[in-house]
């Protein structure tokens, strides 16, 4: 096969099979996809009309899933910290997202794609309201995602007056959106707590319908089990399995207060989970038993949550701090250990967004990938190049962010947006908060 561009760097992490990590590396593309990774000086050879990009003191990666967050939230980033969740949700997020327009949502997204792009992320599972307006923002800006409108059972909401329209909604949704290559939808009901069983069945059965993806919060905090336990008399995901929502395309996200039984129930399903460390940590939710979820071989991706609770959109942060968590949790410094995060925000995410052409660099994956520079003094000395991503990059070192072959980010500069015109909307939304 032909190869357009090749992209060369001191090394190569592959995730693959083996995790091969390749030094004085390079990766073909063609068009969407990759062709071949190997030693440069072989590449080189085999590709020499291709158009060179030398990356130098590099490392080229799979890119990042964010597997779970709420983009659009970017306009209430730090509006509520040091709060339970909820308390946070119902004394300032809920009042504030009841002022949210299309165009607010819109705004809020592409920020914190702007933010995403820039620190290395190139796929996102997201739900909101109004998501339409997160749909338009991920097309133009070039991201791959898996989106849902949420719903609850309080209408009307900004988005519907009632089940009826919610249900057209996503209907639209579908039919709008159904032949997009990096676009895909997903029906969203927000959790437990905010739904009946009624609504619940209606969503999985509008995801059959639609053709969507399924997804929820779900087992958030020890005060979600109480409650589903006194109103149902099962914790959360006996509850869901109860009520048919444990299928192959379904994900759900935090999975905090979780059994070894719930994690079986899971597996049985088929389901795949989120890990969202920070936001738990920031919100007091709990520590996820990652441990207990993977030894029952649950696909677990890993997600910041939306940047209201977490406050950032930055992966790399997220696997240094889901790492940490669980040293000190156990007090046992082997727990989750660089190689498993960073499977985590690679190939878990691909299995979390039900995406297989993702999440490594192999050929004939979708030619979705990153690349950090070695030079900053936090980057050097490389003794081990995937502890020295987990561990020491901050987001700042990403300097190229490809999605579908497409360059993203180059060195400081937004191909699909203009920064910075939206850094004086943002400045401008501030005053929908004060309201």
């Amino acid at each position: 096969m032909e190869c357009d561009t090749l992209y060369t760097a001191d090394y190569l992490i592959t995730q693959n099979d083996a995790r091969d990590v390749i030094q004085d590396a390079a990766l073909a593309v063609a068009g969407d996809s990759i062709v071949c990774t190997g030693h440069a000086d072989v590449l080189e050879v085999l590709y020499p009309d291709a158009r060179r990009v030398d990356l130098g003191r590099a490392v080229l990666m799979p890119g990042l899933v964010n597997a779970h967050t709420h983009v659009s939230m970017s306009l209430l980033r730090g509006y509520s910290d040091d709060k339970a969740l909820q308390d946070w949700l119902q004394q300032d997020i809920f009042p504030q997202e009841a002022k949210l327009t299309p165009e607010l949502v819109e705004l809020g997204a592409r920020f914190s794609l702007a933010e995403m792009i820039r620190t290395g992320t190139t796929a996102f599972y997201d739900m909101y309201m109004l998501e339409d307006s997160v749909f338009r923002a991920a097309d133009e800006m070039g991201m791959r995602a898996v989106l849902g409108e949420s719903v609850t059972n309080f209408f009307p909401s900004i988005a519907a007056a009632n089940v009826e329209e919610y249900c057209d909604r996503v209907r639209r949704y579908a039919e709008e959106w159904k032949d997009h290559p990096r676009i895909r939808q997903a029906v969203v009901p927000h959790a437990p707590y905010t739904t009946t069983p009624e609504l619940l069945r209606l969503c999985r059965e509008l995801a059959d319908e639609t053709g969507s993806l399924f997804g929820m919060h779900l087992a958030e905090t020890r005060h979600e089990t109480e409650q589903c336990l006194k109103d149902h008399g099962l914790r959360p995901v006996a509850y869901c399995e109860k009520l048919g929502l444990l299928q192959p395309d379904a994900t759900f996200f935090h999975l905090v207060d979780i059994r070894e039984e719930d994690a079986l129930l899971l597996t049985d399903g088929r389901c795949a989970g989120v890990h969202n460390p920070a936001s738990n940590m920031k919100l007091a939710s709990g520590v996820s038993p990652v441990d207990t979820l993977l030894n029952a071989r649950v696909p677990l991706g890993l997600g910041t949550d939306g940047p209201a609770s977490n406050n950032a959109q930055n992966m790399l942060r997220e696997m240094y701090v889901a790492s940490l968590l669980h040293k000190v949790h156990h007090l046992d410094p082997t727990k989750s250990p660089a190689q498993q995060v960073l499977t985590m925000a690679t190939r878990g995410g691909a299995e979390a967004l039900h995406e297989p052409r993702i999440g490594s660099l192999e050929p004939g994956m979708k030619a979705d990938f990153i690349a950090l520079s070695l030079d900053a003094p936090n980057m050097q000395p490389v003794h081990n190049i995937v502890s020295q991503v987990v561990f020491s990059s901050t987001g700042a070192e990403v300097c190229l962010t490809v999605v579908d072959g497409r360059e993203l980010y180059r060195d400081g500069i937004f191909t699909t947006c203009d920064y910075p015109a939206l850094l004086e909307e943002i400045q401008q939304a501030l005053a929908w908060t004060r309201r």
